[in-house]
């Protein structure tokens, strides 16, 4: 029997050798039921054990993600920037060769008509001079005459002059305009490039970002951990907001809360309202603010005067800026591509404080906005106007 078993293939042997091991276990369970309930309390230690090993290779994956999400965004942020740098460069630089071009021409006018003068002028040196001839010939040598003809040409050849060094003076900032346009010729090119080699870069980052923002979520598409994430998130903005609540306040710009100004206050920008306040985000919890739609880089405005107290990447809201308005009074502007503004700047009611964007992993540029008074999120609506 024994040489039998040795015979038979691999698979085979294994497969008995399992079989026989199972055997075994099913005896000893009968025989020993204290025995089966402490290989059953082994079994379950085990599970919760490769469990939790499991939910912690999960959680690191997500930090990672959200790490390397955080990083890409902050990048596409830095790239738009550069973007419009060089953008603003090029306007300015396209703004001066038109000017040196319309100097250029300006320029050649005056040239050309000190041209058209000089050769009146030698004309008129021509002819007085045959006249002068003349005048000798038929005065009789008088000498009044002659003094008259000769102070003539004298003004006339002085005038000569200084219409010689005047074109000498043009031709000599034509050739300097002409170097000026040339430089700024090659500046402009030199933009041109950075500004594709920038959009290039702009691309590559973008389909990075959309491959991360793809992995988080693979891995919080159940919605317990989908909660989890923005339970977490939501524990991390109420960390910065009480942060920035114990800020000393400013006078250089009223800090007298939006109490007065319920119902009163700008939009932060004009779009579609995408999720209203309070309603259903997943599970138990609701929209703390709203989330308006735009398009990237769309300007966001400062709904009232207040103090920038916060100016970073939170996980979850992407590029976010919180301003005080004092009282206990804060609002919040998140997923933005890029913050015109840093922390412990003043800034006004109306003034462009950021630029919409999709930073937290969003699918579409929108603006997150919040009111809190005393950390307590309020409805935005009631508070716009109308």
């Amino acid at each position: 029997m024994r040489d039998t078993i040795i015979n038979l293939p691999s698979s085979i042997r294994a497969s008995a050798k399992r079989t026989g091991a199972l055997l075994c276990l099913l005896f000893a369970t009968v025989h020993n039921p204290s025995y089966a309930a402490d290989a059953e309390l082994s079994g379950v230690k085990q599970e919760i054990s490769r469990q939790q090993d499991q939910l912690s290779s999960k959680k690191k994956q997500l930090n990672k993600l959200q790490g390397d999400l955080k990083k890409q965004e902050l990048a596409i942020s830095s790239t738009a920037k550069q973007i419009r740098t060089a953008e603003a460069n090029l306007r300015n630089v396209n703004a001066t060769i038109s000017d040196l071009q319309q100097q250029q021409q300006e320029l050649e006018q005056q040239r050309l008509g000190q041209l058209e003068l000089l050769k009146e002028l030698l004309t008129t040196h021509y002819l007085t001079q045959r006249n002068n001839n003349l005048a000798n010939v038929l005065s009789g040598n008088d000498v009044t005459t002659m003094e008259r003809m000769n102070q003539y040409s004298g003004h006339l050849a002085k005038a000569r002059v200084a219409i010689v060094a005047e074109l000498d003076s043009l031709t000599e900032q034509l050739k300097e305009k002409e170097q000026s346009l040339t430089h700024k010729k090659s500046e402009q090119n030199a933009l041109l490039a950075k500004r594709k080699k920038e959009k290039n870069k702009l691309l590559t980052a973008q389909s990075k970002r959309k491959k991360t923002v793809s992995s988080i979520k693979k891995n919080i598409s159940d919605d317990n951990s989908y909660l989890n994430e923005l339970q977490q998130n939501e524990k991390r903005l109420k960390t910065e907001i009480a942060k920035a609540a114990k800020i000393p306040a400013v006078q250089k710009v009223p800090m007298d809360g939006l109490g007065k100004r319920k119902g009163k206050l700008i939009w932060p920008l004009s779009g579609k309202t995408l999720h209203n306040f309070g309603t259903k985000q997943t599970g138990r919890l609701t929209w703390k603010g709203m989330v308006l739609s735009s398009d990237y880089g769309k300007p966001v405005k400062a709904v009232y005067s207040g103090k920038v107290v916060f100016a970073d990447y939170l996980r979850g809201y992407g590029l976010l800026l919180l301003i005080d308005h004092g009282k206990g009074d804060m609002t919040l502007y998140g997923y933005n591509q890029s913050l015109m503004k840093q922390e412990g700047e003043l800034v006004q009611a109306g003034e462009t404080i950021a630029l919409a964007g999709d930073t937290g992993g969003q699918d579409q540029p929108s603006l997150y906005f919040e009111i809190r008074r005393n950390s307590k999120a309020q409805n935005p609506k009631k508070w716009l106007r109308k």
